[in-house]
C-alpha cells in the first residue's frame, strides 16, 4: 500500500506505543506524512532514560529499568529491533527483600514473567530503534506540548499550542498516551477540561463518546523515584551486590514505602541508583513532581524546593535502612539527588476495550498499555498496541 499523498497522520506522544505504531504503519507499507509530537526532550516515555548534556557519560533509566515478553506470539517489533542491536537480553539478577531485610530469589511475576530485555545503552534505545525501523521518514517534534485540539466533521485535525497557534494539521490523529483525553489533566494542570473532550462533544460520534467515557474511567497508579549518582570511588560496593534489581515483598513495601531498587551500573565505573516508592507513598506527595520533570515545567506555579527535598530526604532515610548491611552512608557519596513522579506510572485494569482503539468516523485513534489485552499496563502491551492501531489503521485507510 503506497498510501495518497494527502493522508497525514499526527501521533502525539513518543513513548513506547506511539513508536510501534510508526514503525509498524512504514513495515506495512504505508507512506503518508507521520509526525510525532512529545512534550519531553526525547522518546522514551516511562522507558526513557535521563541523560546530561555536560557529562555523556550519566545515565539514569528512571522509568522501566527493563521489560518483559511473555505473550505469544511475540510482538512483531521485537525481531526487528533485536536485529538492529537496538536492545538485548536484560543480564542482571533478580532478587526480593522480605519485611526483615532478607533477600529471596526472585519468583517472577507479571513484570519480570518470561523473556527479559533492556535497551542496548539505555532504555530510550528501546524507542530510538522503533524510529530508526520507520525509516527516519518521520517528522520528530520533541520538547513541544501540543495544548489544544480542534476538527470539523470534514476538514484536517489541527493541533493548536498553549496560545492557540496552529503547530499542525493531519487528516488522521492519535492520541499514544491518555493525557489530551483523560481527566487527570485537569488535577496536574490545571485545565478546565481535557482537551479532547470539546472537540469529542462536537463531532457527536457515538464510538468516541464511548471511548472518551472509557478514557475517563482508567486508573492509574504514581510513583516517586530517587535518582542517585555514585561516582566511582564509591560504586564498588554497590557493583559488588549480590541483585540489580531488588523487588520489595508486600510487607516490606509496607515498611519502608518503597518498591523497586534498580542499580545501572555505567561504563565509566560509576553506578546509577533508581529507587521507585511505592503507590501509597506517592499518592502522599502528589503536588510533588521533581524540578527536573516535563511537567513541573508546564506548572502555573514553580515547585516547592523544600517540598521535595523532604520527599528526597525520606526516600534517602528508607534506602539507607533498607541497604544498611551491604552499603555504608558515605557510599551514598556527597552528589546531588534528584527526583522524578510519574503520575501515571501503572494503568489499572480492565483498560479501553479493543474495540474503541480507532474511531474512523472522527479519524482518530488511541494506542499504550492502558489498552485491554495482553501485556496490559507494561512495555509489552505498548508495543502490541502500537502495532495493533497500526493494522487496524492501514485496513481502514486501504478501505477508503
Amino acid at each position: 500500500m503506497t498510501g495518497s499523498p494527502a493522508d497525514r497522520l499526527a501521533v502525539i506522544g513518543a513513548g513506547v506505543s506511539g513508536c510501534a505504531l510508526v514503525a509498524q504503519l512504514r513495515r506495512l507499507g504505508w507512506h503518508g506524512d507521520l509526525s510525532v509530537w512529545e512534550t519531553g526532550r526525547g522518546p522514551g516515555g516511562r522507558a526513557s532514560t535521563r541523560r546530561s548534556r555536560s557529562d555523556g557519560g550519566r545515565r539514569l533509566d528512571h522509568g522501566a529499568p527493563l521489560f518483559n515478553i511473555s505473550s505469544s506470539p511475540e510482538p512483531a517489533l521485537l525481531a526487528p529491533l533485536l536485529e538492529g542491536g537496538w536492545i538485548e537480553p536484560w543480564p542482571g539478577r533478580l532478587a526480593q527483600l522480605d519485611v526483615d531485610g532478607a533477600l529471596h530469589p526472585h519468583p517472577g511475576d507479571r513484570l519480570h514473567g518470561g523473556r527479559l530485555f533492556r535497551g542496548r545503552g539505555g532504555m530510550d534505545q528501546l524507542c530510538q530503534g522503533l524510529l530508526e525501523l520507520a525509516g527516519g521518514r518521520v517528522e520528530l517534534r520533541f520538547g513541544t506540548l501540543v495544548r489544544h485540539l480542534a476538527v470539523t466533521p470534514t476538514g484536517p485535525w489541527q493541533l493548536l499550542d498553549d496560545g492557540q497557534q496552529l503547530l499542525d494539521e493531519a487528516d488522521w490523529l492519535v492520541l499514544s498516551g491518555t493525557l489530551l483525553a483523560h481527566p487527570r489533566s485537569q488535577q496536574l494542570l490545571g485545565w478546565e477540561e481535557p482537551p479532547l473532550q470539546p472537540v469529542a462533544r462536537s463531532l457527536g460520534d457515538p464510538q468516541l463518546t464511548e471511548a472518551m467515557a472509557s478514557i475517563a474511567a482508567l486508573g492509574y497508579e504514581p510513583r516517586c523515584v530517587l535518582l542517585l549518582l555514585i561516582d566511582a570511588s564509591r560504586a564498588d560496593h554497590w557493583r559488588k551486590l549480590p541483585f540489580r534489581l531488588l523487588e520489595f515483598q508486600p510487607a516490606a513495601r509496607q515498611r519502608w514505602g518503597l518498591e523497586r531498587l534498580a542499580l545501572q551500573p555505567l561504563e565509566d565505573g560509576r553506578c546509577a541508583v533508581v529507587v521507585h516508592s511505592t503507590d501509597a507513598f506517592a499518592s502522599r506527595h502528589l503536588s510533588v513532581y521533581g524540578a527536573g520533570s516535563a511537567i513541573a515545567r508546564l506548572q502555573p506555579t514553580q515547585p516547592s524546593g523544600e517540598r521535595e527535598q523532604a520527599v528526597i530526604a525520606e526516600l534517602t532515610a528508607a534506602l539507607q535502612q533498607v541497604l544498611k548491611h551491604w552499603i555504608s552512608p558515605c557510599d551514598l557519596g556527597d552528589g546531588p539527588s534528584k527526583l522524578m513522579r510519574w503520575g501515571a506510572a501503572f494503568a489499572q485494569p480492565p483498560g479501553l476495550p479493543a474495540e474503541l482503539m480507532l474511531c474512523p468516523q472522527s479519524r482518530i485513534g488511541f494506542c499504550g498499555d492502558g489498552l485491554e489485552g495482553p501485556g496490559f499496563g507494561r512495555v509489552e502491551g505498548a508495543l502490541l498496541s502500537g502495532e495493533r492501531l497500526a493494522n487496524r489503521l492501514v485496513s481502514t485507510l486501504r478501505a477508503h
